[in-house]
């Protein structure tokens, strides 16, 4: 629900409005548990987010840093290869169950449980192999 929640302070270039609404909008949504409001809430809603959006807009003016300002390109493009090594590592064979059509069980062997455990109970809470 909160992607559009993002850091929008030290860039360059700034923030820009649509990207202050959006995350002001996320924060309203989450706060209230509505995605979209109804009929009746729905001015409160949208005045709710308008005075987030003012407020996110004077504390971003009023920050002040004398650390350098981040490129969005240059940080975009590390999320961008954060998310391939993040889906990458859940696409490996060892984390993804395979399926045998010639069984109607997973071909990876599971872990005996502790109870048919004929080794120590510690065995099994430690051990990866059955």
């Amino acid at each position: 629900m909160c992607r559009n929640i993002k850091t929008l302070f030290n860039f360059e270039p700034p923030a820009t409005d649509d990207e202050i609404h959006a995350s002001a909008l996320q924060f309203v949504r989450k706060v209230s548990g509505f995605n979209k409001p109804s009929q009746a809430n729905a001015a409160a809603f949208d005045h709710a987010v308008d005075e987030v959006s003012q407020a996110a807009r004077k504390l971003l003016i009023s920050l002040q840093t004398s650390a350098p300002a981040r490129d969005r390109a240059v940080e975009a493009e590390k999320a961008r290869v954060r998310a391939r090594e993040r889906i990458a590592y859940w696409h490996e064979d060892q984390h993804r169950p395979t399926h045998d059509p010639r069984s109607r069980r997973l071909s990876r062997p599971r872990r005996p449980s502790r109870r048919n455990c004929r080794r120590s109970r510690r065995h099994c809470l430690t051990s990866n192999t059955p």
